[in-house]
């Protein structure tokens, strides 16, 4: 609920800066018709970002919350395609009562990088979509049996949207479902990430 909230917050806010246009839009001469009134971001090389992660991990069938920080940096080539690497940190999370022993505290990191699809259109939004392949280590505060601390091969696909306050800075909110292996079993998992983008 508080991520939908989070996430919620960033859109509005974006709205409402985009409501009152770029710095300067009042000045000078107006847009004619066919002209784009948006803000003309940069169509910057490299891009780094950073925002908050909400992820809901389900390990042999149970899914349990996650929360913690997530970076990733993309060089892009030419005006739609780049390449990202992303690191996320999910560094607090409780199991509750779904494994056994129950309540145990859920730590985890991945590391990984794919191909990025993005529609650079010049205007205020920027969509975009990812496939990102890595490593995922999960730890628990249980110290032996099942659960305790295990490495699989784990990526996300899913994508975003970019909103730009400027023509370097923009917000960004994320959705991915999370594959991964633990357990030579298949698992499914949710992420969402809200935070900024520094073009340079």
């Amino acid at each position: 609920m508080r991520v939908s909230i989070f996430l919620v917050g960033i859109f509005v806010f974006a709205l409402s800066v985009g409501a009152q246009g770029p710095v300067g839009a009042n000045r000078g001469p107006q847009p004619g018709p066919g002209r784009i009134s948006a803000i003309q971001h940069e169509e910057d090389p490299w891009q780094i970002a950073i925002g908050y992660q909400y992820s809901r991990d389900s390990l042999l069938g149970s899914p349990f919350n996650t929360r913690g920080v997530n970076v990733s940096l993309t060089r892009n080539f030419g005006r739609w395609i780049g390449v990202e690497g992303q690191f996320g940190a999910s560094l607090l999370g409780n199991t509750g009562q779904t494994t056994v022993p129950p309540n145990l505290d859920a730590k985890s990191l991945f590391v990984g990088v794919g191909p990025r699809l993005t529609i650079r259109n010049r205007t205020r939004f920027e969509p975009w979509g990812h496939v990102l392949v890595g490593l995922e280590h999960f730890r628990f505060s249980q110290t032996s049996g099942v659960l305790g601390s295990n490495n699989a091969f784990a990526g996300p696909v899913g994508g975003g949207l970019d909103v730009f306050l400027s023509p370097h800075v923009a917000l960004r909110s994320e959705v991915d479902l999370v594959f991964s292996r633990f357990f030579s079993m298949n698992q499914r998992s949710f992420q969402a990430v809200g935070g900024f983008v520094l073009g340079f």
